[in-house]
């Protein structure tokens, strides 16, 4: 599943690194994952992972949504909405924030009738300390 987010996201799919990587998160304790499995197929179908965070100016916790990702098969049919529901109940009296592409139209709309608001307050930033032209040479 990771293998297919990540390439809508424009990086290569490394399904066996997604695997270890969900797997850390779990065994440490460092985000909240729920999933949604078809019993019939025995298989998980979609999932979505949860990162706590905190903040300074609300002196409260809140929580990335970082992850969210339905099987292609498994689209409209109601299981990305499950996965909303149960991220917003599992975050009462807590803040919840996600991010997506500006071209990810489907998503968007999807949050936005859950009751995202689309932050047109601030703007994001993200430095990626890896990448050679943060450098200044």
């Amino acid at each position: 599943m990771g293998g297919s987010n990540r390439i809508f996201y424009g990086q290569r799919s490394a399904l066996d690194q997604a695997r270890q990587f969900l797997f850390e998160r779990m065994v440490h304790r460092e985000s909240i994952i729920f999933n949604v499995r078809d019993l019939n197929m025995k298989r998980m179908v979609g999932f979505t992972q949860l990162y706590p965070v905190f903040s300074s100016i609300s002196m409260k916790r809140s929580l990335i949504l970082n992850d969210l990702y339905v099987l292609e098969e498994h689209r409209k049919t109601g299981v990305g909405q499950l996965l909303l529901d149960e991220a917003r109940k599992y975050a009462q009296l807590k803040g919840l924030e996600l991010s997506t592409a500006a071209d990810n139209e489907r998503a968007q709309r999807l949050y936005e009738r859950s009751g995202y608001v689309k932050d047109e307050q601030f703007i994001h930033y993200f430095l990626n300390v890896n990448d050679d032209r943060t450098s200044g040479d």
